[in-house]
């Protein structure tokens, strides 16, 4: 996998931090930059941790698997970016909270990382460095949450939904690259 691809797929899946913090930083006063690392650190951590948990998992299952890899690649990017369009188009209201308490930061940053776990087990059946893969998208999360919480701050939710759409746009396409390269109809 490219590093122009791992980068492409790590704003794919930051798209959901991003939101996320985007409310974050609608919802506080003044976005200062201390605030603005910490929830850089919370999502950008556990963005880089769960494919390393999710390829850790797909290791244990790779030599089972290996025929129909690619498929599980390209559903598991199509459900994910499938979800993330759904809620970008969903009518539903989030609330903003302020809040950087620990049990909040946890559980949102479990939350916009579940998709990651899921990338990290496609992971294990690609040609993937995973130590780089996880490091590119933990960093490009941490960038983009803080982005994501001046945005707020500044702008309201404007881009909430729009971030969310790109991301799962993003997703779908990358399942469909793995997919036809796979298959011999893309270099």
């Amino acid at each position: 996998m490219s590093l122009f691809t791992v980068f492409t797929l790590a704003v794919g899946l930051s798209m959901d931090a991003f939101a996320v913090a985007i409310c974050k930083g609608l919802a506080m006063r003044k976005a200062t930059f201390r605030n603005m690392t910490i929830i850089g650190l919370w999502f950008g951590g556990f963005q880089a941790l769960m494919p390393v948990i999710g390829y850790l998992l797909g290791v244990r299952f790779q030599s089972r698997i290996t025929a129909i890899d690619h498929w599980i690649a390209f559903v598991l990017l199509g459900l994910i970016g499938a979800n993330m369009i759904k809620e970008a188009l969903s009518k539903e209201e989030e609330h903003a909270n302020a809040s950087l308490a620990f049990r909040t930061m946890l559980l949102l940053a479990v939350a916009t990382s579940i998709d990651a776990l899921a990338v990290g087990i496609t992971f294990a059946f690609l040609k993937v460095n995973i130590a780089l893969a996880a490091s590119i998208i933990g960093i490009t999360t941490f960038f983009l949450s803080m982005t994501g919480v001046r945005v707020g701050n500044v702008f309201g939710v404007k881009y909430k939904s729009k971030a969310e759409l790109a991301g799962g746009i993003i997703l779908i396409f990358l399942g469909i690259k793995i997919l036809l390269e796979h298959l011999g109809i893309l270099p």
